[in-house]
Parts: structure tokens; C-alpha cells; sequence
């Protein structure tokens, strides 16, 4: 791996020269970035992925949307579709993409959008009635043609940011530099009991800036797991011989969690698209065993697996030690952003 990285290391520099030049040219208004007066909350990572956006965005429309009217607004990922896009009653995931898909039918009180050109996006959402009154903007950190008022960056616990490289010789979309946009910087996927000291250890390693706050997450398992006939408690779907399938980045977690040991395990590259063939073999080695699979990849398989059959295991972050500090925060940012609209 340390041989491959260093064969990569010249195409990484060029990588990260012309990663640091937009940056630059973003920095001093030669590229323009466009403000808005509603609330901009933008959720995104450093690296390609695998931090934890979604459960990430899930928290935050849990947190506002007993106050505020909340949009979300991605990119919508192997979608199907072009511009602009609001789901309705008759949106499909291929339409949206998995992780909006999964927003819509999971938030049934918020606005759901995809668009590649997030300024326009926005524009599109603004022309609402009623417009909304924040808009979460999912994996947008590297979006600078939009400025948002309130930047939240992910890194991965055991793959920190200040520990990797910029593509290819790593997974760093941009240099680690860009972290100084952050107000709040997010540890995600802690175990749950990390200590005060380890703590220490990598906020040290990450090096924020003055003001720059730094928390931790972990990921809190649902003790249920759904399928579209009904539910199972996660400890009895465990006991069982099943197939656990996933499409995600990094999902050891998802199987260490639910393996009882004689499981089968199918592992997809992230939002992964299924073809016939590969449902044919999930059902072939399944042979009439639960298939369960993480929410996001429920999106993808549900109406192409027996509905009895496939369950999904939902997760969420859990902040370790000041979560209430980080309500607060981002309920401030907004109540001030509101008033001053």
C-alpha cells in the first residue's frame, strides 16, 4: 500500500495544485459565490466517503422540523433524471437518488430536491410557496459556488482527514487545509464508549481553528428491523441464519453488528446498482432466509425482493458527551439567521 501510494504521490500533488488553486480563487471573489438570506446548513466530508452524511442530515431535520419548515437539497447521486427535481407523492428512487429517496420517505413534513447546480437549486426552492425556512445542503462541503452560513465537516473515526492524502494516493477530495471552512468539525462512527483521553488524542491530530468546535458520534443501531410486512427485533433477526447485503462505503460496522456467525455477506461498492442477475443470486443463496440489508440500500431493493423477506436495520448518530452544545449551536445559528432574514 506504501509502495502504491508513493507511485501515486506526483498525480496527487497535481491534484491537490489544482484542488488549492480554485479554492484560492474562491477565497478572493475571482469565482463568485452566491448567499442566500435563508439558513444554509452544508453537511459533506473532506474525503470521497464513507463519514456518515446521511445519518448526519437525518439529525439535523430531526432537530429543526418541529420549528422550521426544512428543505433538503443533494445532488442526487446515479439518479436518473436531470435539473432540477422536487419529490412528490409520484417520485421514484431512480428519480432522486437513494439517500433523497430515503429523506422523502422517511420526513413526510419537509421538501425533498435534488439538482446538480445547487445554486439553482435553491433558487427553485425559494420560489415555493411557502418557501422554505432552512435548506439543508447534503454533501456540498466542495460546493463553493454556493457560500453557506453554516459548514459541517465529517471525518470517520480510525480515518481521520488529518491522516490521509489527496486522491489518488488517498481519499481526500481536497487538502486537508479545507477543513479551516468548518464551523463544526464531527467525528463520526466513534465506538461508543471512546474516552476523554482518545478525545484528546485526535483533536490534537485535527488541529481546529480558533472557534472551531469539535464533537464525536456514534452509530446508535435501531433494536428494530423493518421489512414492508412488518418488523423484528434486531437481537432474534441476529440468531438467525440469514444474507446481509450492503452497497455502502465502509460497512463492516453494519455486518460486525448483525453477523450471528453463519451469515452470508454480499458486499456491493457504494450506491450500487443491482442487475437481475445479482437479485437472482441474493434470492439463489438466500434460499428463503431473511435478506437484511442497511436503510440506504432498502431504497434500491425494495419491490425486487419478496417484501416478507427483505428487512432493513435504520441507524442514527449519537453525540458522546456534548450533543446538547451542538443543538444549541446549530438552533442559535438558525433562530439569529431567521431573524435577521
Amino acid at each position: 500500500m506504501k509502495f502504491l501510494r508513493k507511485i501515486l504521490l506526483p498525480f496527487s500533488l497535481l491534484y491537490w495544485a489544482v484542488t488549492a488553486l480554485r479554492n484560492v480563487l474562491y477565497n478572493k471573489g475571482i469565482f463568485k459565490s452566491y448567499g442566500f438570506s435563508v439558513p444554509l446548513i452544508a453537511v459533506g466530508n473532506l474525503s470521497t466517503g464513507g463519514t456518515g452524511k446521511t445519518p448526519q442530515t437525518e439529525y439535523l431535520i430531526r432537530l429543526l422540523s418541529q420549528k422550521y419548515r426544512i428543505a433538503t437539497l443533494s445532488r442526487g447521486y446515479k439518479r436518473k433524471s436531470e435539473g432540477f427535481v422536487l419529490a412528490d407523492a409520484d417520485t421514484t428512487m431512480e428519480m432522486l437518488g437513494d439517500e433523497p429517496f430515503q429523506f422523502h420517505t422517511k420526513f413526510h413534513g419537509i421538501r425533498v430536491a435534488v439538482d446538480a447546480d445547487r445554486k439553482k437549486g435553491i433558487e427553485n426552492l425559494l420560489s415555493l410557496s411557502p418557501k422554505p425556512e432552512v435548506i439543508l445542503l447534503d454533501d456540498a462541503y466542495q460546493h463553493r459556488r454556493v457560500k453557506a452560513g453554516y459548514y459541517i465537516l465529517l471525518t470517520a473515526y480510525g480515518d481521520i482527514y488529518s491522516d490521509d492524502f489527496v486522491l489518488p494516493a488517498g481519499n481526500l477530495r481536497e487538502g486537508k487545509s479545507g477543513a479551516k471552512r468548518a464551523n463544526a468539525i464531527i467525528v463520526t462512527k466513534c465506538p461508543p464508549d471512546l474516552s476523554a483521553g482518545e478525545m484528546e488524542i485526535i483533536r490534537v491530530k485535527l488541529r481546529p481553528e480558533l472557534g472551531q468546535e469539535v464533537y464525536f458520534t456514534s452509530i446508535a443501531y435501531d433494536g428494530l428491523a423493518f421489512s414492508a410486512e412488518g418488523q423484528m427485533s434486531a437481537e432474534a433477526l441476529r440468531a438467525q441464519e440469514k444474507v446481509l447485503v450492503a452497497g455502502i462505503a465502509k460497512p463492516k460496522p453494519f455486518f460486525d453488528y448483525l453477523n450471528g456467525g453463519s451469515d452470508i455477506i454480499l458486499d456491493y461498492p457504494d450506491h450500487h446498482d443491482f442487475t437481475d442477475n445479482e437479485i437472482s443470486d441474493i434470492l439463489n443463496k438466500a434460499n428463503n432466509k431473511p435478506v437484511v440489508t442497511t436503510e440506504k440500500d432498502y431504497m434500491r431493493l425494495k419491490g425486487r425482493l419478496p417484501e416478507g423477506q427483505l428487512f432493513y436495520l435504520p441507524i442514527a448518530c449519537r453525540f458522546l458527551g456534548n450533543g446538547d452544545d451542538f443543538d444549541k449551536t446549530i438552533l442559535d445559528y438558525v433562530g439569529k439567521s431567521t431573524a435577521n432574514r
